[in-house]
């Protein structure tokens, strides 16, 4: 078969009316999924997004320690059962279970929270850390 040029149906390429659908749906309630794949990926970015924004927050308050690790760890996986449960209303087993759609990201998010919330400390409050190490 000979392929025409300019075709948009290579590999690995997402069309535009499919990311649009899918972003249609994340932010509709009660969206029918017939894709299990597209659900989750909405949970997968929407938690990335999320922990950039906590880890914002956090470093600006500033928050430290194991305060800050298990307020995230709460905030989060709370987002995203609230979001799953209550706005979408997913089927829970169709998903194998609520804790596959809860754990979904969750270590890669949590890799951006820290990132965020490490650079946003120490970049707003390195005065005071280098004073309490030197105390």
């Amino acid at each position: 078969m000979v392929a025409k040029s300019g075709s948009s149906d290579k590999p690995g390429k997402v069309k535009p009316s499919h990311f649009a659908s899918v972003w249609n749906r994340a932010i509709k309630p009660n969206s029918e999924w017939a894709e299990k794949d597209d659900f989750l990926d909405v949970v997968y970015w929407a938690r990335q997004v999320l922990g950039i924004l906590i880890g914002v927050v956090m470093g600006i308050i500033p928050l430290k320690g194991f305060v800050a690790l298990a307020l995230f760890a709460l905030i989060n996986c709370g987002a995203v059962y609230l979001y799953s449960t209550n706005f979408q209303s997913i089927d829970e087993e169709a998903y194998g279970g609520m804790w596959e759609v809860v754990k979904e990201g969750f270590m890669t998010s949590f890799a951006c929270f820290l990132v965020t919330w490490i650079i946003f400390y120490t970049g707003l409050h390195f005065d005071s850390v280098i004073i309490e190490k030197s105390i």
